[in-house]
């Protein structure tokens, strides 16, 4: 058994208000953003206008090796616009893993599929193939992926399930990844990024949706902004009625400084969960995110996982660790627990199969992750994990 958390007495708790809060996530950013962005304020308009957006998605596209890319206001509408050039409608379903946030499945519900939850696999925290095989209908018409905290699925094993459905890959959490010698957000057929200012590269807000498939490029260039094609854009004419989805420049010249330092943002990023993993490594029943063959991970997200022996719920962690000045994140909540989805019939069945996702998020919380984190805040975080964790022997 394990000994409940200690709770700081009251001059505790006053000496630990006077300390720095540690934020669970933020970015990193320099003079290069700055210069950036003031260009574009000077400069995108008239006859150039925009052009830091098409800039951002030309050399976001050649970094990733793909051959189209659209920024646009954030990951939910890159996942809406996938769904829309995929034709997904009323009377189909889609596929999606429990552990996710909410943004990834409610674009199903905006074009009237309805979404089917998939459990996770207990190693990877994505995607269970197996249970993806359980999850498809005669009905199925996509699959949607999730790189949780960046780590990726079983992307082979989900191809061979899916059977020729599409992929639509959510790399919201992982810019950077690589599952063998592929980027994550081009393992399925269309891939989409979020630019949130929690994520490792970020615009303020903002995403990218990315596709070597020239007919759903073209069809998202057109959704995106309002209907029109570029040869329409001058005369104002849409042949149907769509979205306004579009970055915007100061936004995309943001991107762009990122995107200059990605290499530099990854490595911090890696830092900082290696100087987790060297602190952690001795200590029983706690698990971080899992290192895998082939797979480069990117850690946004530092995750414990503790064993269920400890009998501390996530949000009781949460607590703890607010009374000594650290913010921390739970372990997703599976989606079919979420009152948003309570109407949907496909939440019964998941609530009951879907027993990985349910015990990971029972007793994992987000360790702080933000790019700005120093060696010493990590230590105060490691510190506050071995206090709440403290054992104590077992009364006879």
């Amino acid at each position: 058994m394990i000994e409940p958390a200690s709770v700081p007495d009251v001059e505790e708790r006053a000496a630990l208000r006077e300390q720095d809060r540690i934020p669970v996530a933020g970015p990193w950013v320099t003079d290069l953003e700055v210069r950036y962005v003031a260009e574009a304020a000077a400069n995108d308009w008239y006859t150039h206008a925009g052009e830091s957006v098409g800039l951002f998605e030309t050399e976001f596209a050649d970094y990733l090796g793909t051959d189209f890319a659209a920024a646009v206001p954030h990951c939910t509408s890159a996942l809406h616009l996938a769904m829309l050039a995929l034709d997904l409608g009323p009377g189909d379903e889609v596929i999606v893993p429990e552990s996710t946030w909410v943004a990834t499945a409610a674009p199903i519900t905006y074009v009237g599929a309805t979404p089917v939850f998939a459990d996770i696999d207990a190693g990877t925290w994505c995607l269970s193939p197996d249970s993806l095989a359980e999850c498809l209908t005669r009905r199925t018409r996509a699959v949607v992926t999730v790189d949780l905290y960046g780590g990726m699925p079983d992307m082979e094993a989900v191809r061979s399930v899916a059977d020729g459905l599409p992929i639509i890959e959510d790399a919201a959490q992982s810019i950077g990844g690589k599952l063998g010698d592929r980027f994550a957000g081009t393992l399925g057929d269309v891939g989409t990024f979020s630019f949130h200012g929690t994520k490792t590269l970020t615009t303020g807000e903002g995403g990218m949706v990315v596709t070597d498939r020239s007919d759903l490029s073209e069809r998202i260039l057109r959704l995106r902004d309002h209907g029109r094609t570029p040869a329409d854009h001058r005369f104002f004419t849409t042949e149907e009625l769509a979205f306004k989805y579009k970055m915007s420049s100061l936004q995309a010249a943001f991107g762009r400084a990122q995107l200059a330092r990605i290499d530099e943002l990854l490595d911090k990023k890696r830092q900082i969960f290696e100087w987790y993993e060297e602190r952690l490594a001795d200590v029983p029943g706690v698990q971080l995110n899992r290192r895998r063959d082939g797979l480069t991970n990117t850690f946004w997200m530092v995750t414990a996982v503790l064993d269920p022996a400890y009998r501390l719920p996530a949000r009781r962690m949460m607590e703890l660790f607010d009374l000594h000045s650290v913010d921390t994140r739970p372990f997703l909540p599976p989606l079919s627990s979420l009152p948003a989805f309570a109407g949907y019939d496909t939440v019964a069945t998941a609530a009951r199969r879907n027993k990985t996702a349910y015990d990971i998020a029972a007793r994992s919380i987000n360790l702080p992750s933000a790019l700005m984190l120093t060696e010493a805040q990590v230590d105060r975080v490691c510190d506050v994990l071995l206090t709440i964790l403290r054992p104590r022997k077992e009364t006879s």
